[in-house]
């Protein structure tokens, strides 16, 4: 077997994220649903473009600001994602690569612009996201590095990218290889939309054993399971007989196992900012943990930690020094 070259390798959409305050009329008046990742054309990027307000424009993409926020906390990770050889694919492409992830992904010669994505973030902190994948689409399985997920003790997998086909047999083909070299695959459902469109298939690689790690927040476990009760949905869950760790706002997480049901607190805060990346910055925490042997309730205290310092500011990548901030609060790597 190939020696560890990488904790974790993250393959998701390389997206570069346009951030914007609002309210819920704005939201209305332009036929937005609240709190949910809808799919755009370009051109509906540009017209929504020109209506939001002053915007702050950042890398982000849900497995890449996950891997950037274990780079943070000390591990080794690597990012696999489509870019094109644009402004916004060059900004992410150095973004990335300064947070001290690999990333060697080829550039796309033609097609559509880098990806990019208009998040709406309304006094609550809650935000509602419009994207538009653009080059990310176009991830295949010739992107796909086989050595570096043999070499990688980790294999995270985004929801998103279950949407563009070729991208959907890049990380089937990713999952097989990861599994053969008995590496640990986690998928994050990313979306409850999501889920609506491929609860089947995201059920298959749980029960084929190609997942052995699920996150998902409360809205994605319901529709996995079609139940609005949590209980239920959670026993579902436990079934599975996987890893499975579901966030729930201020109320912390709970980790499910077939013989153990944990919940964990959230770390408070003094004012939520953004929500965005919150659920990835959980996933980079409790997977560090993982990666570092702590126990399940430490993985998920260090979850609730990078969360809580991601949605205090702007954005989804972490301002502070995770690996300070766990050792400042008791935990140590």
């Amino acid at each position: 077997m190939p020696s560890i070259q990488f904790d974790v390798l993250g393959l998701g959409n390389a997206i570069v994220d346009v951030i914007s305050r609002t309210d819920d009329d704005f939201l209305a008046a332009q036929g937005l649903h609240k709190g949910a990742m809808t799919l755009i054309d370009e051109a509906r990027a540009e017209t929504l473009y020109k209506a939001m307000g002053p915007a702050t424009i950042v890398s982000g993409g849900s497995a890449a600001n996950t891997v950037i926020g274990m780079a943070s906390l000390g591990c080794n990770a690597a990012f696999i994602g489509k870019l094109k050889a644009d402004e916004a694919g060059n900004a992410f492409a150095h973004d990335i690569r300064s947070a001290k992830v690999a990333f060697s992904t080829p550039f796309a010669k033609d097609g559509p612009a880098s990806g990019r994505c208009l998040v709406l973030v309304t006094p609550d902190g809650q935000r509602t996201m419009n994207t538009f994948l653009g080059a990310c689409q176009n991830l295949s399985e010739a992107d796909i590095d086989e050595e570096a997920i043999k070499q990688s003790a980790i294999v995270y997998l985004e929801g998103y990218l279950w949407d563009p086909p070729a991208a959907k047999a890049a990380l089937a083909r990713a999952a097989k290889i990861a599994r053969a070299a008995e590496r640990k695959v986690a998928l994050s459902l990313s979306d409850s939309f999501c889920v609506d469109r491929y609860r089947d298939e995201f059920l298959g690689l749980i029960r084929s054993g190609s997942v052995q790690i699920l996150f998902a927040n409360e809205s994605e476990l319901h529709s996995l399971y079609q139940t609005a009760d949590f209980d239920t949905a959670a026993s579902q869950l436990r079934k599975e007989n996987i890893l499975g760790v579901v966030t729930r706002s201020e109320r912390g997480s709970v980790v499910l196992t077939s013989g153990e049901v944990l919940a964990v607190p959230a770390f408070p805060v003094d004012q939520v900012v953004d929500t965005t990346g919150a659920g990835d910055l959980f996933a980079a925490g409790f997977l560090t943990g993982l990666i570092k042997n702590k126990s399940l309730e430490t993985c998920a205290r260090l979850g609730a930690l990078a969360a809580a310092e991601i949605i205090q500011h702007i954005g989804a990548r972490p301002l502070t020094d995770l690996g300070q901030l766990a050792a400042q609060n008791g935990l140590v790597l």
